[in-house]
């Protein structure tokens, strides 16, 4: 069911992040009499790093002919109520049309990204900054694969920014698609890096982690070049200059996010340095 509920929805997950999702968090749904999984949500917990953890509500599927009887916002409840005997503060990235229902259960909102996909034909690559200048005080990010020993690195910079050690998830995420699995350092300093993932119909970019708009530019650039096909990415409001990048590479607009919080006034992390999210099933 959670496959056939995604593909009517036009989600892009595949079996890879179902299982995922599934073998690293908690999962409820609402059958019928014959069995049939008709509604489901999933709840993904992350590792404390202030004096309450938090966890991703996401999949929050009911299949067509069963919408409008309230099955969403009774599984909501059942992980609402799950989070606060566990202690951990609910998050979760609405879309335009789910928003209105979180709303109603206390979630409220904090900050938003937009999605943005580009078609199967391959386009004109974003246009790459120019490198430093001689004398110029501003180095340049160089751009190379991870490599085994960069992580505790990868995990120091990802941590405060997203608010969890999610260490797990990003190896998984690097060993799915190792071709866009990225780091950039300047003067022997990590200062940003990019992983991807396959889907059901595109891969998609993220997260996009960087100290500054040049690494942001270089890290989507390197990404771009090795996935020529249909391609989405999740790309924070704030982070603006990036987008004349993406509309000479071919993307467009498919639809906003807003990250929603519950009992608490923001979210956990420094969004500062997000450009892109890893996606709205896991934050």
């Amino acid at each position: 069911m959670a496959l056939q509920s995604r593909a009517a929805a036009n989600w892009n997950q595949n079996e890879a992040d179902w299982r995922y999702m599934l073998a690293n968090g908690h999962a409820w749904g609402i059958a019928q009499d014959d069995g049939t999984l008709i509604a489901s949500t999933v709840v993904l917990p992350y590792a404390e790093t202030t004096a309450s953890g938090f966890a991703w509500i996401s999949m929050v599927l009911v299949l067509p002919e069963h919408r409008r009887r309230g099955l969403a916002s009774r599984l909501l409840r059942r992980a609402l109520g799950e989070l606060a005997h566990c202690g951990l503060t609910p998050l979760l990235d609405a879309t335009p049309a789910g928003r209105a229902v979180y709303v109603r259960e206390g979630f409220h909102d904090t900050w938003g990204f937009t999605r943005y996909r580009r078609g199967p034909r391959q386009a004109t690559a974003p246009e790459r900054p120019a490198a430093s200048r001689p004398g110029s005080s501003r180095p340049t990010a160089e751009i190379r694969a991870i490599a085994r020993g960069d992580w505790p690195a990868i995990v120091a910079l990802d941590t405060p920014a997203f608010g969890a050690t999610r260490e797990h998830l990003l190896r998984a995420l690097a060993e799915r698609l190792p071709q866009a699995a990225l780091l950039a350092e300047t003067e022997g300093r990590i200062s940003g890096y990019v992983l991807g993932r396959d889907g059901r119909e595109a891969c998609q970019i993220g997260p996009l982690i960087a100290r500054d708009s040049d690494t942001a530019h270089r890290l989507f650039a390197a990404a771009l070049a090795q996935l020529p096909g249909p391609l989405y990415i999740d790309l924070t409001d704030r982070f603006s200059v990036l987008q004349p990048g993406l509309h000479t590479a071919g993307f467009k607009v498919q639809r906003p996010f807003t990250r929603m919080v519950h009992g608490e006034s923001a979210v956990p992390g420094n969004a500062a340095n997000v450009i892109a999210v890893a996606g709205p099933e896991l934050g």
